[in-house]
């Protein structure tokens, strides 16, 4: 976005302050060569593919991206003719966050376009604008686009309506879905056992921490002078983070004032959510209990059970240890503007952080950050007792696999066109490729690993990621994504209106306007009325279904 791309610059001297400390290097990129590859050569192809523009070259361009799109176009030139769409015209509809998403699709299949003929006319949309943008369409009956960029959240939604395309057998061939990591495999992206979803990315929450600020003796001293408890090092649970946050306050690193962690406080859309969730999960999902937002029985909200009322009170708690105006960060301001920009010691994102942190201009932290899954917590509240509990195991862990990755879907109004449909499923199977996707992973792109080819080392460390970081970061992913503990959350209609209107009374709570228990509580009644309305006992059933209850 534009206002992003002006705080950035604002913040040059800052970067290049933070660059020196730093000793960033940059990794000199060969050009690749276009043209066709056989299936036997698929290592070396995608060793040239990562080469562009090379890590630690700066951020990918459109030509960067057009030229991944004509690289990984084979797939497409194996079924589908040279002109095979001339005339079909296609909207797609997705996301324009900082400058990524559908810029990078635009570049993608621009290769596609003239190779296939087809034209693709493009509904670029805000992050906070997408959830109300989608519901109008549905509400309405008014869908206006053939393609969309969507969640899995939103599957209830649109799937269960009866909205999308089903998936054709040779673009699930095409696009070798047995590659995905095992919690992205049906049943998400299916819908009455039918398949629906192209999977284009593996959301969850991780932690990502400054190592320079953990290894700093002036502030393990002071952390030991001052009875901090423990040795001073990177916080395992959330009563850590609280702690450092508190104790870093006036505090600096290289000359630079140090902050702790950076709480969004902004509603983005009902995304914001998210990043409330990722504090209240060590609390609020049990490893005896597959549900920890609402009761699987009745629907009944836990948002103002004691769980998520002291993740509520964690964040109030702090703020004033945060940065100046926090109260008017969203995620995208926490992720881009502080923490990849030099601001702050903490932060929990999707994948981004680490995509980004050596391969954006954006970045000045790509050789001091860590990552590791979400902090634990001390004890779990247990919502079948009332009753928190210390585990005999440790802290008990459990990272939010929130958004459960985007996706690309067709709609079900190309399917009375037989070539438009093809042509439809032909751009979605392109931007879906095995090998783009591994590019997608490496470099800014808005989308994280989420293919267990993709947890190769050796490729990253070949491409020119250090093999520490890139050891760290793949293992945050991994290990969250396979964690047995991990907090799943429900592919149920109106998902989104829950969360938008959570977001709106955490506002008021942030603010002071509303004391956290009563807030929580308005937030809980607010979910009442939803589920009410969309059919208590319809909600009922299909979230025990996608817990598996």
């Amino acid at each position: 976005m534009k206002s992003h791309i002006y705080e950035l610059a604002m913040q040059a001297s800052r970067r290049q302050v933070l660059k020196g400390m730093a000793g960033a290097t940059a990794l000199a990129a060969g050009a690749a060569t276009l043209g066709s590859f056989p299936k036997d050569a698929r290592a070396d192809f995608r060793a040239d593919l990562l080469k562009i523009p090379g890590v630690g070259a700066g951020s990918p361009t459109d030509a960067d991206w057009q030229k991944v799109g004509e690289m990984c176009l084979n797939a497409t030139k194996e079924s589908i003719k040279e002109g095979e769409f001339k005339g079909v015209e296609l909207t797609f509809m997705g996301l324009n966050n900082q400058n990524q998403h559908n810029f990078l699709y635009r570049g993608f299949l621009k290769p596609w376009e003239a190779y296939t003929g087809a034209k693709i006319t493009w509904i670029d949309l805000a992050q906070a604008d997408y959830n109300p943008r989608l519901q109008q369409a549905i509400a309405t009956g008014t869908v206006d686009f053939d393609i969309i960029e969507m969640g899995a959240p939103f599957e209830g939604d649109v799937c269960g309506k009866g909205l999308a395309s089903v998936m054709p057998d040779w673009v699930a061939k095409q696009i070798e879905m047995d590659d995905y990591v095992d919690y992205l495999k049906a049943p998400v992206g299916t819908w009455d056992g039918k398949t629906y979803r192209i999977s284009c990315d593996g959301d969850c929450h991780n932690f990502n921490y400054r190592t320079d600020y953990f290894t700093d003796e002036a502030l393990a001293k002071a952390w030991k002078d001052g009875g901090g408890q423990g040795d001073w090092g990177v916080p395992k649970t959330w009563q850590q983070v609280q702690a450092v946050t508190k104790f870093l306050k006036g505090k600096q690193v290289g000359g630079q004032d140090a902050f702790g962690y950076l709480d969004p406080c902004k509603g983005w859309g009902g995304f914001g959510f998210y990043f409330l969730g990722s504090r209240a999960t060590a609390y609020a999902k049990h490893p005896d209990d597959k549900a920890w937002l609402f009761d699987v029985d009745n629907m009944k909200p836990r948002i103002n059970n004691p769980a998520w009322v002291r993740a509520i009170q964690d964040v109030v708690d702090v703020l004033q240890y945060e940065p100046a105006d926090q109260i008017n960060a969203d995620p995208g301001t926490t992720a881009f503007q502080q923490f990849l920009a030099g601001v702050g010691g903490m932060v929990s994102w999707w994948g981004d952080v680490g995509s980004n942190a050596k391969t954006s201009d954006s970045s000045v932290i790509g050789d001091v950050v860590g990552f590791s899954i979400l902090p634990g917590s001390d004890d779990v509240y247990n919502a079948k007792t009332g009753k928190w509990d210390k585990l005999a195991s440790g802290p008990n862990y459990a990272p939010n696999m929130a958004y459960i990755g985007w996706g690309v879907y067709v709609m079900a109004r190309v399917d009375s066109d037989s070539k438009k449909q093809k042509a439809a499923w032909s751009a979605a199977a392109h931007l879906g490729g095995k090998d783009l996707s591994l590019w997608c992973a490496a470099y800014p792109s808005g989308f994280q690993p989420y293919r267990n080819s993709h947890f190769n080392t050796a490729e990253w460390v070949a491409a020119g990621y250090d093999e520490a970081f890139i050891t760290s970061y793949l293992n945050s992913e991994k290990d969250s994504y396979n964690h047995p503990n991990a907090a799943i959350e429900p592919r149920i209609p109106g998902i989104f209106q829950y969360y938008s209107t959570a977001e709106d009374e955490l506002q008021k709570i942030f603010a002071g306007q509303v004391p956290v228990q009563q807030g929580a509580d308005n937030i809980a009644a607010a979910w009442e009325k939803i589920t009410d309305q969309i059919g208590r006992d319809k909600q009922v059933a299909l979230y025990k279904a996608s817990l598996g209850a």
